[in-house]
């Protein structure tokens, strides 16, 4: 059993309400205002929602519907993703000032890891203060930050003080930190795990940390060693600044359900084109295609195909869609469509790093 490497310094940004804040700096009226980003309220889901929103239980991926029902004074905003990777590209920048390891999540976090790094600095707290100030000043946003040994309790820390806040966990705290910590709070332990862990009579980390291994691969299979080892401080995982792409996608919500198949394929050209476009511009192609469904009750489907070669081009797209399509009967009106492609054509690369203790 590998013991927990007390030596390097990780750093989980995460910006606070990224795309409703976003909205917010972009249009003063609706500062201090709640604010929902996504669909209208008839038709939609909540892509993400402002602070002052949220204190009425608005929050992303439930319908808008639910949303205004919570908070009659809602304010929706459509999505504008390119303004949100613009800003996301302004403060990775920041970050590839401290270190060349960054490894983003998605448009509003990514693990930094500062064990080494350009401005020489040993405090990983500090440096944390300085990214959080200069994305404010520089960006006009604000974001959290966790700071630990490792990505999971770093990305653990970084929800504790939010919104613009951070929290340091030092290697001598680590394990009394994870001990007193509720499961729900546990990255990686979703709703059902949660309440399954309830039943079992586990509710802390600490008595998370008393089951043996053996109990908890036979209630959780493979998730279980993760389990075991994360209560315990040991969570080995680099931060990866090549992270490989593992697939490719592109979806669409429609404001009318879709009933007919014909319908669909004519939606399903639009959508294979805009992955087509994905893929030729980053050189990547694949063997499965997935097609994704979600039905109007919200349950959600897909079906896949793998094939014996690489594809990207759109005509060898759809005819597999098309095949998937007409696969089985859909079970009811239709919401949403998108199709992604995996098992790609990238080859993963290794980073060696060594690593150099520091005063934290």
């Amino acid at each position: 059993m590998s013991e927990m490497n007390q030596n390097r310094k990780i750093i989980h940004i995460d910006m606070d309400a990224f795309f409703a804040s976003v909205e917010q700096m972009d249009n003063p009226a609706l500062r201090g205002k709640p604010v929902a980003v996504g669909g209208a309220e008839n038709r939609g889901v909540v892509a993400a929602a402002s602070y002052e929103a949220r204190k009425f239980g608005v929050r992303s991926a439930i319908s808008g519907v639910l949303a205004k029902k919570n908070c009659p004074d809602l304010i929706f905003v459509r999505p504008r993703f390119e303004r949100y990777k613009e800003i996301s590209n302004k403060i990775r920048k920041i970050f590839n000032e401290y270190t060349d390891l960054v490894e983003p999540l998605s448009l509003d976090e990514a693990y930094l890891d500062v064990t080494i790094n350009k401005k020489g600095n040993p405090s990983a707290t500090l440096l944390a203060q300085e990214i959080r100030f200069r994305i404010l000043n520089e960006v006009g946003l604000t974001a959290s930050a966790g700071i630990s040994v490792n990505k999971f309790v770093a990305k653990i820390a970084s929800d504790y003080n939010k919104p613009n806040g951070q929290k340091t966990v030092n290697p001598d705290e680590v394990i009394s930190f994870l001990e007193v910590l509720p499961i729900r709070k546990f990255y990686g332990v979703g709703k059902v795990t949660t309440e399954k862990m309830y039943q079992l009579g586990i509710f802390t980390g600490l008595e998370l940390k008393s089951k043996s291994l053996e109990f908890l691969e036979k209630h959780f299979g493979k998730s279980g060693n993760f389990y075991y080892n994360v209560v315990r401080g040991i969570h080995n995982s680099e931060v990866k600044s090549d992270r490989i792409t593992k697939s490719v996608a592109a979806e669409h919500t429609f404001d009318i359900n879709l009933s007919s198949e014909i319908f669909m394929m004519e939606q399903l050209e639009n959508i294979a084109n805009s992955l087509e476009k994905r893929l030729k511009k980053y050189n990547i192609a694949g063997k499965t295609v997935t097609l994704k469904i979600k039905y109007s009750d919200f349950t959600q489907q897909t079906r896949s195909k793998s094939l014996p070669y690489f594809i990207s081009d759109k005509g060898l797209i759809i005819e597999t869609v098309k095949e998937l399509l007409y696969q089985e009967r859909m079970k009811d009106s239709v919401r949403l469509l998108g199709i992604s492609l995996s098992n790609l054509n990238t080859e993963e690369k290794k980073t060696v790093v060594v690593q150099l203790k520091f005063a934290f």
